[in-house]
């Protein structure tokens, strides 16, 4: 499929910006369904403020749960509620049952 250069108008600021015809092909391989509706500036703004899909910026700080590690027994900190029915971790042994490293 060929793709032109698109001018857009961002939905925040109303500056004009261009969808070029790589981003296009770029967003047609990550199948992506959406034209970015924000100019690269606005989308830069918000996603440092942390509004980018992010449901928790605008909620305050999460509530944090004590519990017992199913593992190793040390106090864990958890943002949901436990029921007792499921394991519940602390971040090293949650890291251990993931396989991965912390970063």
């Amino acid at each position: 499929m060929s793709y032109t250069d698109k001018t857009m108008s961002c939905r925040d600021c109303g500056k004009e910006f261009v969808f070029t015809a790589g981003e296009q092909e770029f967003h047609a391989q990550k199948g992506f369904t959406n034209a970015p509706a924000r100019c690269p500036e606005c989308r830069a703004a918000r996603k440092a403020a942390g509004g980018f899909g992010d449901r928790r910026a605008s909620s305050g700080p999460r509530e944090m749960h004590v519990a017992i590690c199913s593992e190793c027994g040390r106090e864990a900190r958890v943002p949901f509620v436990p029921r007792g029915d499921k394991p519940v971790y602390c971040s090293d042994c949650f890291q251990a049952q993931r396989g991965g490293s912390r970063y």
